[in-house]
Order: structure tokens, then C-alpha cells, then sequence
């Protein structure tokens, strides 16, 4: 399973987003406070509908609490600084990946603790400043799983599915 992590989301409908996002492709999902929202508004809850109860979702304290569980050297983290685009890497199972918060991504002293090698980025154009959070998040899910082959999706066409005629 893949693990995706927040650190200090401000805007309740992108972790909403998200939230369905991991439901869907079966992701683990990690918070990291501060969060700049209560769990129970009305705008996340609306925007991740009824997947919350079905995603695996932990909140950690913060960015130490966090790296006590996975090794600083086998995260991977967005930045727009980043050399590599986020297709470089070639994903393993249980691979996890770092988004900052919507106003100011993820910090330099957090990325300082990181793996330079492991530092992606998603293409924009150059005048660009940022792509929404929940769609960069999207982006690099998708990769990742595509790479995994879509493990755990349902498979709609295979005999034996009650989807087949």
C-alpha cells in the first residue's frame, strides 16, 4: 500500500479530495499538525463524502512524530525546486510521498532532512505558480499506482467478475 502525507493542510475540501482520492486507490493517508481545520467541518466532510470511514487515515503531532515512523531517506517529497519529475522514480510498494501545505509546500527544513534524489516535481508551465493540492496529489497517486500495475483495483472485465456478461 502507498502512503500519502500531508503536512499542515489548510483547505478542508483538497483533504476532502484526498481523502476519496485514497479511499479509491487504496493509500494510506498521514496528517501531520498543525491542521488548520477541525475533522469534523462541514466543507471536509462534504467534499469526502462517506469514504472517510473507509480510508486509512493517521494523524501524527508533527513533522518529528512522522519521521519516527518512516525513514527521512526513503520519503519521497514534492517541490517545484525539485530536479527530477515525479515519473523518474520507479515506485515500490509502500512507498510514501510528502505534499506541503497549500501556502507554502513543505519547508526547507523538512526537505533538508529528506534524500535530495528523492525531491519530484510536476511540470507547469513557467509563469505558473502551483497546481491546486488535491490534483497534485492526484497526479503523483496515479503514477505511483499505474507503476504498481493498479494493484487491489477491481477488475471489471476479468471472467468470473459479476461485471463480465
Amino acid at each position: 500500500m502507498l502512503n500519502v502525507v500531508l503536512i499542515s493542510p489548510e483547505i478542508p475540501q483538497n483533504t476532502g479530495n484526498i481523502i476519496r482520492l485514497c479511499a479509491n486507490a487504496g493509500v494510506n493517508l498521514h496528517l501531520v499538525k498543525p491542521i488548520a481545520f477541525s475533522l469534523d467541518n462541514s466543507s471536509l466532510r462534504r467534499a469526502s463524502l462517506d469514504y472517510r470511514d473507509i480510508t486509512n487515515m493517521t494523524i501524527h503531532e508533527s513533522v518529528e512524530c512522522l519521521l519516527e515512523v518512516f525513514q527521512a531517506s526513503e520519503l519521497y517529497a514534492t517541490s517545484s525546486n525539485a530536479s527530477r519529475i515525479f515519473t523518474d522514480p520507479i515506485y515500490k510498494p509502500n512507498d510514501t510521498v510528502l505534499f506541503g501545505s497549500e501556502s507554502i509546500g513543505i519547508s526547507s527544513d523538512v526537505v533538508s532532512k529528506l534524500n535530495p534524489d528523492n525531491l519530484i516535481r510536476i511540470p507547469m508551465k513557467p509563469s505558473n505558480r502551483s497546481m491546486n493540492l488535491s490534483n497534485a496529489v492526484a497526479v503523483v497517486v496515479f503514477e505511483m499506482w499505474r507503476q504498481l500495475g493498479f494493484e487491489g483495483q477491481e477488475e471489471i472485465f476479468s471472467p468470473g467478475n459479476k461485471y463480465f456478461s
